[in-house]
């Protein structure tokens, strides 16, 4: 249910942009989620989707790019996907460690008609 309050925050968000460029109207949002963001894209879309209705996003298709989650080998500094219940490095068999990559959430961009 968390997914709401965002989704309406980005119909706000590119409706301040839009506006900010005079725009007619807003074609693309492109967002970014990490895996490990706590918000489900399928639910962000779901919600974007209603909420967007009357606005200047109605209609605009919402990008969405997910981005897996990355260790960070301790060893040789080599970053990859945790593979399931499995920690070491494919490179060198080093302990992989949690970094901030899968956790993402950000509008990357928004195309606008003039």
């Amino acid at each position: 249910m968390h997914e709401y309050p965002v989704a309406m925050e980005i119909i706000k968000t590119a409706e301040e942009e839009a506006k900010k460029n005079n725009a007619k109207s807003i074609n693309t949002i492109n967002i970014v989620v990490g895996e490990f963001s706590e918000y489900v894209a399928d639910s962000i879309k779901l919600y974007f989707d209603v909420l967007s209705k009357g606005t200047m996003c109605e209609g605009a298709y919402l990008e969405i790019e997910i981005v897996k989650p990355m260790l960070k080998c301790a060893e040789c500094g080599e970053f990859f996907e945790r593979k399931p219940f499995e920690f070491r490095c494919p490179n060198c068999g080093g302990d992989g460690e949690p970094t901030d990559i899968g956790r993402e959430f950000y509008i990357r961009s928004i195309e606008v008609e003039t």
